[in-house]
């Protein structure tokens, strides 16, 4: 088991939802522990989002935390083509984020997928910090 923070077509009800490519797979159903949030700089990609990681300059980008099991990485990692090796568009990275539990912020160690500072040049950045909430306008 592990945790991944998720903030664009990973989320609930988005086009690579989460629930639904476990479902999928045949891997148990994530467990959603609760909406965080992370610093840094969303970009619109179009169909998807991208997030450069900014924990000095940037502003809060919302998400979700997820418990997931291990064989969902792999698909995860597929979605988002990551693969050993090959430096793509997104890449694997481990980030503490902070998410509430019972009522009190509690930091856990999360799977992000992000994106190079330099794959974002001229593209439109997301001022809300909120994929969902910014694809429902753009409609």
């Amino acid at each position: 088991m592990q945790y991944v923070f998720v903030y664009g077509t990973l989320r609930a009800g988005e086009i690579n939802d989460i629930n639904r490519a476990a479902e999928r797979n045949g891997i148990a159903a994530p467990q959603w522990i609760g909406t965080a949030h992370v610093r840094g700089r969303l970009y619109d990609f179009g169909a998807y989002p991208g997030l450069v990681l900014d924990e000095e300059d940037g502003t809060p980008v919302k998400g979700d935390v997820y418990c997931i099991e291990d064989a969902l990485v792999a698909v995860l990692d597929e979605i988002e083509e990551v693969y050993p090796g090959v430096e793509g568009l997104f890449r694997a990275h481990r980030l503490h984020v902070n998410v509430e539990l019972d009522g009190e912020a509690t930091h856990i160690d999360c799977l992000v997928y992000p994106v190079a500072a330099s794959a974002v040049q001229g593209l439109p950045r997301i001022e809300g910090g909120d994929w969902v909430a910014h694809r429902a306008a753009r409609g």
